[in-house]
């Protein structure tokens, strides 16, 4: 029997036509239920932290704080848990003059006034300081020492000079650190342009992907690199876990790695979903603006279809890229390098960071073909070797069926894949 299904594109949806018997699996987020009295929650949360003493037996009155926060290109909710951490330290004496924000932009572009009061909300903006770590600034940065992996460690000086660092953020999975969260918020979000381009050089290595923590090199040395920069000091976290309406879940504080390594394993549960086995075909959705605005930002659903494709199949993916690439370094190198292992090849001897994306598009496309139903140009989604685009779902799913030579494709459907990790049972 034919079913009629609705995948997220841009600001509105696509619908196709499919047939039942063919389909493996949808993969989809888990529902569990928001949670209700966030204020309760984020207090309560900090009071019963994971792997570490109370909030209230480790800040005393007078002392400085200070908080690490997301940049836009991250679903945060900051401008819900802010003002109620602000407030928390107030009662614990600490006035808004001993605190500040420090933006984790990594090595993304520096936010205007404007973002960052969207970010934490007018209240909490109007109270306290607030800053942008931008990576090139080297002068911003203080240095500590170099990790076994040969990344040099500098974290901004706004971290250094206070008695204590609350690492504040959202946890999703992420395709070469792993996850994301935790330590992320110092290394690579606080750290200079240099330490930043090292430690990402090994998203070369295979052992960096999905949901790998130890033995993931990407991974080992961020941790590394924050605890050379952690000795000695008070590090706090307080990261949330959200569902794809950007709801809270539920909120993990306390040490930095054991309630992450906790909150990772939520993620798993939230955000991995279990197939029967790789499908010939995958038809998937990013989930619709602004996961799907440009290449850039489409290609952490690339990695997620990749994992429910079989070697050789084909991925059918909306993404309606109405901003085009994203990215004038990631044109600039396909249209120079022109193959994924010449790409690859260049950033082994000389790795940058924005041809780094790249690689990352060109290693799903190792594995499957990929249809895009799209507005990208059709020359510049063949220059970043594609193997077709369209507009239409039901030409893509066509062309899909004859590349595979097979009318019935073992197939999945992945309606929220920049949220989804699928794995083998």
């Amino acid at each position: 029997a034919m079913s009629t299904y609705c995948f997220a594109y841009g600001h509105g949806t696509k619908e196709f036509e499919y047939n039942e018997a063919d389909i493996l699996k949808v993969v989809r987020t888990k529902d569990f239920t928001p949670m209700q009295d966030v204020e309760h929650q984020v207090l309560q949360a900090v009071e019963n932290p994971i792997g570490s003493p109370a909030l209230s037996e480790i800040i005393k009155p007078g002392d400085t704080v200070a908080f690490i926060c997301n940049d836009p290109t991250r679903v945060a909710n900051s401008d819900i848990f802010m003002p109620i951490l602000v407030n928390e330290m107030n009662r614990l004496g600490v006035p808004d003059e001993n605190m500040r924000i420090v933006f984790s932009l990594g090595t993304h572009r520096a936010m205007t006034d404007a973002e960052m009061v969207e970010q934490v909300g007018a209240e909490v903006a109007g109270r306290l300081k607030m800053y942008n770590s931008i990576a090139t600034n080297q002068d911003d940065f203080e240095y500590f020492g170099e990790t076994s992996f040969g990344t040099p460690v500098w974290i901004n000086k706004l971290l250094c000079d206070v008695d204590h660092v609350i690492l504040t953020g959202t946890i999703v999975h992420h395709y070469f650190s792993g996850y994301g969260g935790g330590r992320k918020a110092v290394l690579p979000g606080c750290a200079a342009m240099e330490t930043v381009r090292k430690n990402h050089s090994w998203m070369l290595d295979p052992r960096a992907g999905l949901g790998q923590m130890e033995g993931n090199p990407c991974y080992d040395d961020q941790m590394e690199g924050v605890a050379l920069f952690a000795k000695n000091r008070s590090l706090f976290l307080f990261n949330a876990v959200l569902n794809a309406k950007h709801e809270f879940l539920k909120i993990f504080a306390g040490d930095y790695i054991k309630a992450h390594k906790e909150a990772c394993r939520f993620v798993d549960e939230v955000y991995g979903c279990e197939i029967p086995r790789e499908a010939d075909l995958v038809i998937a959705s990013c989930g619709g603006y602004p996961k799907d605005i440009n290449v850039y930002q489409m290609q952490k659903t690339m990695d997620n279809a990749m994992c429910a494709v079989r070697e050789g199949g084909v991925v059918v993916l909306l993404a309606e890229c109405i901003e085009g690439s994203g990215s004038a370094k990631l044109e600039e190198t396909f249209k120079r390098l022109k193959t994924a292992a010449a790409i690859r090849e260049e950033l082994e001897n000389n790795f940058q960071i924005g041809a780094n994306k790249a690689f990352a598009i060109t290693r799903p496309l190792g594995k499957a073909k990929f249809i895009l139903v799209t507005a990208l140009d059709p020359e510049m989604a063949k220059s970043m070797l594609f193997t077709a685009t369209t507009d239409n779902v039901e030409d893509a799913i066509a062309m899909a069926k004859t590349i595979l030579g097979n009318e019935h494709p073992s197939t999945i459907l992945m309606p929220e894949g920049s949220l989804t990790v699928p794995r083998v049972a």
